[in-house]
């Protein structure tokens, strides 16, 4: 058996390193705090960024597989009830960040389909956060497709939102628009290509084994009670990529948005 403790130890040495950041970035955004206008719009995102960064410290430290029930730590915090409640909270606040973004940018640029996206992000990932409750709850692969086809469909849209604000965007404000599309662009590639794929491919495996499900009521009793320890790497190998990135690369960006000062605006939009 090969022992996935190793990557476990690594999950959690960078939910420290984050936490060591985020501190770090909100003592030096103090420290070089902007005008009135902007620092409302920074404190805010502060504030999402650490909903995040926390939840995705917890979810390292007591990492879970949710459909199969696996998790590191013999424990009720490691319940999959309990884990994915803290993975809503964080996921929501992460698409409040970037929504937040797109709001301010879309009202200084006048951009209108920017704007549109802007209110459209939170309410796309709070869909893809009931599909993946229906999922881990009832076991059915197919609510985590949807959940991911969301996901991606957000993706896809902040980046169309963001190509349309680079026309009127200062210098600074397109160094920053640069980094969201490349990481907008290669997350859409991941979910499209890779992500809902596999959980495609998971929902047809079941189907075909002919796989008994649970229904809601039944799945919220089995979140919270049933959980299975587990360090075999077989157990654990199809999660790596995905949560080595996500506590990783994606903390990183949330914590890097608060230090985006709007507005983004070069010049003022045309009448």
């Amino acid at each position: 058996m090969v022992d996935a403790t190793p990557w476990w130890q690594l999950l959690c040495a960078i939910a420290g390193l984050n936490l060591i950041i985020w501190t770090a970035s909100t003592a030096w955004l103090h420290r070089n705090r902007p005008d009135g206008t902007t620092w409302p719009h920074q404190r805010l995102q502060l504030l999402l960024s650490a909903l995040y960064v926390l939840g995705c410290g917890y979810r390292s430290f007591l990492p879970v597989f949710d459909v199969p029930r696996v998790v590191m730590v013999d424990s009720w915090a490691s319940s999959v009830l309990v884990g994915r409640t803290v993975a809503t909270i964080a996921e929501l606040s992460f698409a409040a960040q970037w929504a937040l973004l797109l709001r301010g940018a879309a009202l200084a640029t006048g951009q209108r389909f920017s704007l549109w996206v802007a209110y459209a992000v939170v309410p796309l990932i709070a869909i893809a956060e009931i599909n993946s409750w229906y999922a881990v709850l009832t076991t059915r692969n197919i609510g985590h497709v949807v959940e991911e086809v969301l996901w991606g469909t957000a993706a896809v849209l902040t980046v169309v939102a963001m190509g349309g604000l680079w026309p009127q965007a200062t210098a600074r404000g397109r160094r920053w628009l640069a980094v969201g599309l490349t990481a907008g662009v290669l997350y859409a590639a991941y979910m499209f290509f890779i992500d809902v794929p596999m959980y495609w491919a998971r929902w047809v495996a079941d189907e075909a084994a002919g796989r008994s499900y649970t229904t809601v009521a039944a799945g919220v009793a089995d979140a919270a009670s049933r959980w299975h320890v587990s360090h075999d790497w077989a157990h654990w190998r199809s999660e790596v990529v995905w949560m080595t990135l996500y506590f990783s690369v994606a903390v990183w960006i949330s914590i890097g948005l608060a230090h985006v000062r709007l507005p983004l605006r070069a010049r003022p939009p045309a009448p």
